[in-house]
């Protein structure tokens, strides 16, 4: 069923009606929760003082946490941008979401969502809620089926692309369908993105204030470039770190220089002091979106779920070693180990969340779509491999999934992994296809993934790369 039908099968469907789904378990009577969901970009495991970091400063999602639920076993969708953000809204693994790694367009953006993909967005605008997209899109280039408009957003302000995103002084971002120039921007850096839209996020709830919602607010932030303006978030951290300076040789890699690349991350020479106050700056900021709230009066029946696209990078100087950004894991970006998909998730939800609590269920990206529905009371959408978790965030009887998947390809390289239980297998392809490398790990006793058991459970390993190749889109 395209995004189509499914609308027209659901328009007739009023508000009401939808609350009333059996399914639910919110009551009849529940005003619906407006929603915000806030996506880090490269931000680790243990990049949040909740989650164990010491070296950086992140008092307003440690309170987020104080005031709601920390999760520990969630994974991202991918391992990187355009899959993970796809596998989010469609409620779809990798093995079935129509992006399955980054692919780039040759002049502005990357591969769309098509036509007939239906996000959580088109899902929540059919119970009445208005939906806005602000940051770092990468489903579609300008002008194809997969722009935020055409993707179930009313309202987007950000960067279109992912490697326009490597700026945080881009030359240009998008105002919807508009282009929004930032004249100078190159030469004379002087308007910082994630100020920008930081404040039109903070307009959208203002706006939109007496309807339910959903701010959709995937962040820069942490991602490279390393840079934030000159003040005192950057002066709290100047100098608290040796640095190994991150120096840019390729030609136009630095603002001001006349054939200025924006895929390439300028030269920085504090890099981990940029990072950390990045990661402050991203903490503030979420704070600022809670503040609103309150302000308000809209804190007690607004959901907030704060997570991240996938681990932490080693791209413009990025130092994950430092600051333990992994915490316990093994991996990085890029890696299907867990360092490199199993991230924070942060849910406050003052009338229903009970503070300060914590939930070990297993769970990934592609959850959020049948979650939202869940809160939302709507029925869900065909095709979906996720779950609701909304048991969880009550504190009911959960239900498990039978396994979690994942797949990412770029160029010749793909990789497959798959999670049952405690066992977690890898498959690894090169240039040869034909000869896949494979790994065994039992998460429970090894969760460094240091003690591969492939030779030692063979018959296990099979079995779960019977399920890999069931699930998956990419072949064999």
């Amino acid at each position: 069923m395209n995004k189509n039908t499914l609308a027209l099968a659901l328009a007739p469907i009023t508000l009401a009606a939808l609350l009333l789904s059996s399914h639910s378990l919110r009551q009849p009577s529940d005003t619906p929760p407006n929603i915000v969901l806030i996506m880090a970009d490269d931000l680790g495991y243990g990049d949040l003082g909740a989650y164990g970091q010491t070296k950086i400063s992140t008092p307003h999602l440690d309170e987020l946490a104080a005031n709601g639920m920390r999760f520990t076993s969630f994974y991202a969708g991918s391992t990187v941008c355009a899959p993970s953000r796809s596998a989010l809204l469609t409620g779809q693994h990798t093995g079935h979401t129509p992006i399955k790694g980054n692919v780039e367009l040759p002049e502005e953006g990357q591969a769309p969502l098509p036509a007939s993909a239906f996000t959580l967005a088109e899902m929540l605008q059919q119970a009445g809620y208005v939906t806005g997209a602000f940051g770092k899109w990468g489903l579609g280039g300008p002008g194809t089926e997969g722009v935020p408009g055409k993707q179930g957003f009313d309202v987007f302000f950000g960067y279109n692309c992912q490697r326009e995103a490597h700026r945080q002084y881009p030359e240009h971002l998008w105002d919807n369908d508009r282009k929004l120039p930032l004249p100078g921007n190159f030469s004379l850096p002087s308007r910082y993105a994630p100020d920008l839209i930081h404040q039109q996020a903070l307009n959208f709830i203002d706006k939109n204030k007496d309807k339910p919602f959903l701010l959709f607010y995937p962040s820069t932030m942490p991602h490279a470039e390393l840079m934030i303006p000159p003040g005192e978030l950057f002066d709290q951290y100047k100098g608290k770190y040796e640095e190994k300076p991150f120096v840019n040789k390729a030609s136009g890699a630095n603002y001001g220089e006349p054939d200025l690349i924006p895929a390439h991350y300028n030269t920085q020479p504090a890099p981990r002091a940029t990072y950390a106050a990045m990661v402050s700056l991203l903490d503030r900021q979420v704070g600022e979106v809670v503040a609103k709230l309150k302000a308000l009066g809209l804190d007690k029946n607004t959901l907030i779920i704060f997570t991240s696209d996938n681990g932490p990078h080693r791209e413009g100087g990025g130092d994950p070693v430092f600051f333990d950004s992994n915490g316990p894991w093994r991996g990085f970006k890029r890696d299907f180990y867990e360092g490199g998909i199993r991230v924070p998730l942060i849910a406050c939800w003052p009338a229903k969340i009970e503070a300060g609590s914590v939930s070990h269920h297993v769970a990934a990206g592609w959850d959020l779509m049948p979650t939202l529905a869940d809160i939302a009371g709507l029925p869900l959408p065909p095709g979906l491999d996720g779950l609701s978790f909304l048991p969880a965030l009550l504190q009911k009887q959960q239900a498990a999934h039978g396994y979690l998947y994942w797949e990412f390809r770029e160029g010749d390289i793909h990789q497959k992994a798959l999670r049952k239980g405690d066992w977690k297998a890898l498959e690894f392809y090169g240039k040869d296809r034909q000869v896949p490398i494979r790994e065994l790990y039992n998460l429970e006793a090894d969760s460094s993934e240091s003690n591969n058991l492939a030779t030692r459970h063979p018959s296990l390993l099979d079995s779960l790369v019977t399920l890999m190749a069931a699930a998956s889109g990419l072949g064999k």
